[in-house]
């Protein structure tokens, strides 16, 4: 990012100072979020919008759920999270929570995932609310980025409340085409129980560590297999379902055999295939081929795997209404599918068709300099335009 110092007009809408507000909360997923919620519900108090709050176990995040509009079932649910991915280690060029607008872009924390859907519905809400004929919601949750924690509890809560949209639109960084499916996620610790002992009486011991590779090349293995069989959708940008391992730790010292290690895992699998089938076949493996020689030194030894997230796949058929609608608005017919999870799929199993349509670029997600294009910003505002029109105009998704 080179720095503009020629003097230039300030072009900022309001849009665009609201996306500077919101990203001047530093949301970082282990920090609170509550001042932005606060803010977000001062905001909504004068369109006498039914706001309910959720929390974490401390009470230090919520999530805010709100209906603005007549009654509280149908309508449309605009969704999205209020935590962003920590900046620490990299390199940015300027204040990650103050948004530069610099040629054409904005660059800051959540600019482009996913504070600027959040703000431009906020913006405009005002000028709708008082003609609406069916209800707008607006979700925002927490702890999205680690696991899409915080909106389960807001969706229970609207299952307790019997409050029933007819659809929803999660705005996470799409470059405003329709999303219908994204992979699914299972994250896993798998913890190895081996014996200490001196390494020069190294086979008179159980080394974790070494245990751990060869569960770690097994997985590796698996990865390799859906790579070159498959199954395949070439819808997806990564067309198999794939299997990683991202953290290792164990050891203490080279001359010690180490009693203990541990990794964590995860399976990013396709809507239709069954990763519980590929733990299945991981445990089966463990038991049969590295567990025997652990146990006849020590029964003691071996592993144990804990589920540590899930985010479930989506896969919403492209003939729902509300892809349609999503289509219709945007002006583009292509339908999309990713690999990155989202909280779409948790609306989508909850009852509540669902649509992934954002501003912005995934590629820009997560990293220094994060941006987003002031082009993307007015497309976002004229896709939020319509659909607030049509809320207005008659029943969307075939209500009655």
């Amino acid at each position: 990012m080179v720095q503009d110092t020629s003097v230039q007009t300030d072009t900022r809408s309001p849009s665009v100072e609201m996306i500077e507000k919101l990203v001047a909360f530093p949301t970082v997923s282990r920090d609170s979020n509550l001042a932005l919620i606060d803010f977000v519900r001062e905001r909504l108090r004068d369109l006498d919008a039914d706001v309910r709050l959720t929390f974490d176990d401390e009470r230090r995040k919520a999530n805010l759920f709100a209906t603005l509009g007549p009654g509280r079932d149908g309508g449309l649910v605009l969704s999205g999270h209020t935590d962003v991915v920590p900046v620490e280690g990299q390199a940015w060029d300027a204040d990650p929570f103050a948004v530069l607008q610099q040629q054409g872009r904005l660059y800051g924390r959540g600019t482009s995932d996913m504070k600027t859907f959040i703000a431009i519905a906020l913006v405009l809400l005002p000028s709708y609310v008082p003609r609406l004929t069916k209800p707008i919601h607006l979700a925002l949750s927490y702890d999205e980025e680690v696991g899409c924690i915080g909106v389960g509890r807001l969706i229970e809560d609207l299952a307790r409340a019997r409050v029933r949209p007819s659809g929803c639109v999660v705005g996470e960084p799409t470059l405003m085409a329709p999303v219908i499916a994204h992979k699914g996620k299972k994250s896993f610790r798998c913890a190895v129980r081996g014996l200490a002992a001196h390494s020069a009486y190294a086979p008179s011991a159980v080394n974790a560590v070494e245990a751990a590779a060869e569960a770690v090349a097994y997985l590796k293995g698996m990865a390799r297999r859906h790579r070159v069989t498959g199954p395949h959708d070439k819808g997806f940008d990564v067309s198999h379902t794939t299997v990683h391992t991202g953290i290792i730790r164990g050891g203490t010292a080279l001359n010690i055999v180490p009693h203990e290690c541990s990794f964590d895992f995860e399976v990013r699998y396709l809507p239709r295939d069954d990763p519980d089938a590929l733990l299945d076949e991981f445990k089966a493996y463990l038991a049969r081929d590295v567990e025997p020689e652990m146990h006849a030194i020590d029964p003691r030894t071996g592993f144990e795997i804990v589920q540590l997230s899930e985010i479930p796949a989506l896969d919403t058929s492209s003939e729902t209404q509300i892809v349609g609608l999503v289509q219709e608005l945007t002006g583009n017919t292509e339908i999309g599918k990713v690999s990155y999870g989202t909280e779409a799929s948790q609306f989508q199993h909850a009852g509540i068709p669902t649509v992934v349509c954002g501003p912005g670029s995934i590629e820009q997600a997560h990293k220094p300099n994060e941006f987003i294009e002031l082009a993307q910003v007015e497309a976002c505002e004229s896709f939020l335009r319509k659909l607030m029109e049509r809320m207005t105009l008659e029943p969307v998704n075939g209500e009655r």
